[in-house]
């Protein structure tokens, strides 16, 4: 099928600009046929965007023959562009239409669809992620990631406006982050690498640079699990900051939160309305449970978990009913729970100073107070199993004067989740990987 060319045509306004106050004025807009309806002496194309959607209307007898011919070549998912009239109509969807002077047929698609865009046909999870684009073109699912725009955009405003410089640090790297499992090996010219976990030790070791130190990233863990919760590759959202502890960046964390919901409530409304989901400014401060406490109320639930251990999903999910549409923190686990580099409380050292921050029974973050001690470090390297000379270049900065710093990590996929009320993370990264899947 021959197509036109762009040419000289540019675009004037979006869809969502097609307003009846523009009645009587020249536009062009360039879309996807999302539909055709043909009345005999009238047609109707609803041409979409990334901003929504327009009706183009087609009286037969008024627009040149050309445009009818081509008309008739349409399909669904074809690249259009329209150069016309705006006229304001009640009849119309939205009250306006553009009547055509011009039509360009700038691409085809093949049929029969790999799924309906439109969303009127269902589809399961997984043929719609092979279909991906595809998907993205009903509006419900692009909405999600308009909104993860705005998110990642407040978040950098807000630690901007804390005093945070963002930083980039290696994704491969020597060895493991935070121990030898969940690592995905690289071959690395001769040699043997691994894709990065977090950033945790680069950002700990900024902190005796730059003192306030934050990234936004990938990073790959081989997670084993099949979970609505768990990819193989994720956005993380990781702050370090010196001379602080747990409960500073606890507060930051507190009040990033609340700054990205204000902001999505602001930009996001027509996207949240797509979407269903109705969000309330959280109060602050969160509350705070031990994890004694947790244990407690698990206990009293006849749900029993010994002490040192993580807590499994069924328990999380228990607490999640105890805190629906809740965010809180889980303090004061037991040393050995959690990563080697946090830092033991002085007064009881089989307890530490790290922290989950949850919401319902999803953890968004973890994250506490450093060990910056070398000494202390290196004996919980040797505690957890892992041998210090593979973090020689690590442990060699905090010969150079390393400040008290505490920070968190922040799973950027889990806050839209909770933002965006999907269930699974995966319709929450726009090309997800996991266990089983490795395209599109």
């Amino acid at each position: 099928m021959s197509v036109d060319k762009l040419g000289d045509w540019r675009r004037t306004h979006y869809s969502s600009e097609i307003t009846p106050e523009l009645d009587g004025q020249k536009v062009v807009v360039f879309g996807w046929v999302q539909s055709l309806r043909n009345l005999g002496g009238i047609k109707f194309i609803l041409l979409t965007d990334r901003e929504g959607t327009v009706q183009v209307t087609v009286p037969l007898k008024e627009v040149k023959p050309e445009i009818s011919e081509k008309i008739e070549r349409l399909g669904k998912q074809y690249v259009v562009g329209v150069k016309g009239t705006v006229r304001a109509s009640e009849k119309a969807q939205q009250g306006v239409e553009i009547i055509p002077e011009e039509l360009k047929i700038l691409n085809s698609a093949r049929h029969p669809l790999a799924l309906d865009p439109t969303g009127r046909v269902p589809a399961d999870l997984d043929v719609r992620l092979n279909a991906r684009i595809l998907d993205l073109r009903r509006a419900e699912n692009l909405a999600v990631f308009k909104i993860n725009h705005h998110v990642i955009k407040a978040i950098r405003e807000f630690l901007d406006g804390k005093g945070f410089i963002e930083v980039q640090t290696p994704k491969i790297i020597a060895t493991a982050t935070e121990g030898g499992a969940s690592l995905f090996p690289v071959v690395y010219f001769d040699r043997e690498a691994f894709l990065a976990q977090s950033p945790q030790l680069y950002k700990e070791q900024l902190t005796s640079v730059m003192e306030k130190v934050y990234e936004i990233a990938a990073y790959f863990r081989a997670e084993e699990s099949r979970t609505v919760r768990h990819t193989a590759e994720f956005i993380s959202v990781d702050i370090e900051q010196a001379f602080a502890n747990g409960d500073d960046v606890m507060k930051t964390l507190e009040e990033l939160t609340v700054y990205v919901v204000k902001h999505v409530m602001d930009k996001c409304g027509e996207e949240l309305k797509l979407l269903n989901r109705q969000l309330q400014i959280p109060s602050v401060p969160f509350p705070r449970y031990t994890y004694d406490e947790v244990l407690e109320l698990l206990k009293e639930r006849d749900f029993h978990v010994s002490w040192g251990e993580d807590l499994p999903t069924p328990a999380l999910r228990m607490l999640g009913d105890l805190n629906p549409h809740t965010y809180y923190f889980i303090t004061d686990w037991p040393t050995e729970a959690k990563a080697f580099y946090i830092k033991p409380r002085d007064d009881k050292p089989e307890i530490c100073e790290g922290f989950d921050f949850m919401y319902s029974w999803i953890e968004l973050a973890s994250g506490g107070t450093r060990i910056h001690d070398k000494n202390l470090l290196v004996e919980r390297l040797r505690q957890q199993g892992l041998n210090p000379e593979s973090f020689e270049h690590h442990l060699k900065v905090f010969d150079y004067g390393m400040p008290p710093h505490a920070g968190w990590g922040l799973g950027l996929g889990r806050l839209l989740m909770v933002l965006t009320g999907k269930e699974n993370v995966r319709e929450c990264i726009l090309f997800p990987r996991d266990r089983d899947r490795l395209t599109p």
